[in-house]
């Protein structure tokens, strides 16, 4: 992975993770977890998949159909 695939990663994630927040009223320890024990996060952190290079709010969409 180069630097420049995990710092778009770190943003992606941390959108979500604030998208989490916002929408469920959760802690961020709380999103955090929900968001890392994902499927979609595992999609995300997986290079090959290319949802790295997807918007954050693409990427969220995802993960609220998942849970």
């Amino acid at each position: 992975m180069t630097d420049k695939q995990q710092e778009m990663i770190e943003y992606t994630t941390q959108d979500i993770i604030a998208y989490i927040m916002e929408d469920n009223g959760s802690t961020i320890d709380e999103a955090m977890d929900l968001f890392y024990g994902s499927k979609t996060f595992d999609q995300l952190t997986d290079v090959e998949t290319g949802l790295y290079l997807q918007g954050s709010a693409y990427v969220y969409e995802m993960f609220k159909m998942g849970q």
